[in-house]
């Protein structure tokens, strides 16, 4: 749990120290832009932008009974978040698994990337689809029940 927020921490962390020196010389208008900044970053990059993730074993068995895709994926990476913001609010519709939080998760994106974590994985039908466009995901959710 923790390693997810790590990025997001250190973050907040740098722009609190980069607004202070700018406080210090004077420039609170810069000061508060340049922390807005590292602020929106943190967000973006904490999970907190993705839906509730479950467990992998949860999401395949409500993805065999409704056929909506299963993304699994972690907190940081960039094209998680691409895929992310680029389904908008049909995001919620698919599963999402944290590989972070979930060891069945990382072992189902493992045996499906020739032993790498390479995230987002996408799996419909029973298919794997490693960094799959966003557009196709969108289809995949908008054919499922």
């Amino acid at each position: 749990m923790m390693r997810a927020w790590i990025l997001p921490i250190l973050l907040v962390l740098c722009g609190s120290v980069v607004a202070a020196a700018q406080i210090v010389k004077g420039d609170v208008g810069t000061a508060a832009v340049l922390l807005l900044v590292f602020l929106l970053l943190a967000g973006v990059n904490s999970p907190l932008i993705f839906p509730k993730s479950i467990g992998a074993q949860e999401a395949q068995r409500r993805s065999a009974v409704d056929g909506r895709p299963v993304v699994f994926w972690r907190p940081g990476c960039t094209y998680c978040m691409r895929l992310r913001l680029r389904l908008g609010r049909d995001a919620g519709r698919a599963y999402w698994v944290n590989i972070w939080r979930d060891a069945a998760g990382a072992a189902a994106v493992r045996a499906a990337n020739d032993g790498n974590e390479t995230v987002p994985t996408v799996v419909v039908a029973g298919r794997s689809h490693t960094n799959p466009d966003p557009g196709w995901v969108r289809e995949q959710l908008s054919r499922a029940v």
